[in-house]
């Protein structure tokens, strides 16, 4: 999950929320779009391989 912040940079966020702190993860901080977009299919790759 990908969202634009105040200072106008991107951060990603993880689907689901931390059981212990109730809120998502912070996988990332990025300043264009395109730069988070790429890093979250990286993140997917990852996972799944």
């Amino acid at each position: 999950m990908i969202r634009k912040l105040k200072s106008g940079q991107y951060r990603i966020y993880s689907r689901k929320k931390d059981p212990k702190t109730n809120k998502r993860k912070n996988l990332g901080t990025f300043d264009s779009m395109q730069d988070a977009k790429q890093h979250e299919r990286e993140i997917q790759y990852f996972k799944h391989h």
